[in-house]
């Protein structure tokens, strides 16, 4: 698709919604103004816990959640944090936290993936980020800002509290949809707009990824989710 679009003059840019989320930019802005910083992101989901809920994702999002669910932080830190697999020196798992599970889908095949995952990446160019992600912790997605001594000095929530108010308003009007897209429904806004101003001035659309980074962040949960199941087997 890049060459093709590269043969034809034409620009592609992904719909990685968190590239432009408040919390991220607040989370970013926060950890510039504290000398050698460690940013966690944390992304949730609100599916039950159980063996049914938990092998009916596993089957419908079959291509693991790291291009999934997770594929969204992973931008982030290709996007900010100068992750690439050529750059990654060390990756290193949360194994009190972490946990895969082969379970059964409704077709009765198995799928081995994450029900929930964190680790941290280090970069041979001296850049550390941390990102967790739960199947079943819940509907928000948030960051933290550490200290150099580890001890959390920030957290920003999405939604946060005007925030709230926009998702009661869609969970009223959409009852049966997942509860990630009410939450997530803002940034999709901004993307959309962000990339229309962009179509109409061709000014940079601030934030929004292109399909190289889409590729390197592709490249990037190919290459960690071997490595991640090797760690926690």
């Amino acid at each position: 698709m890049k060459a093709e679009a590269d043969a034809a003059n034409v620009e592609v840019l992904m719909g990685y919604n968190k590239n432009v989320c408040k919390y991220v930019r607040k989370t970013r802005e926060f950890a510039e103004t504290v000398p050698g910083s460690h940013v966690t992101f944390v992304s949730n989901n609100a599916y039950e816990n159980t063996p049914e809920s938990l092998g009916e994702c596993f089957e419908r999002n079959a291509e693991g959640m790291l291009k999934n669910m997770a594929i969204h932080e992973l931008a982030l830190l290709v996007s900010f944090y100068d992750v690439s697999v050529d750059n990654i020196a060390s990756v290193t798992a949360d194994k009190e936290f972490s946990s895969l599970q082969t379970l059964k889908g409704p077709s009765g095949t198995d799928f081995t993936d994450f029900d929930k995952i964190k680790f941290t990446i280090k970069t041979k160019t001296g850049s550390e980020v941390s990102v967790s992600a739960d199947r079943c912790g819940g509907s928000d997605s948030y960051a933290t800002v550490a200290d150099t001594s580890g001890e959390e000095v920030f957290r920003y929530y999405m939604p946060d509290e005007e925030d709230k108010v926009h998702v009661k308003e869609l969970e009223a009007q959409y009852p049966t949809a997942m509860p990630y897209f009410f939450t997530q429904d803002p940034d999709y806004i901004t993307v959309k707009e962000r990339v229309a101003k962009h179509t109409v001035d061709g000014k940079p659309a601030e934030g929004i990824a292109d399909i190289q980074i889409a590729i390197d962040t592709l490249k990037v949960a190919e290459y960690l989710t071997p490595l991640l199941r090797e760690q926690l087997e």
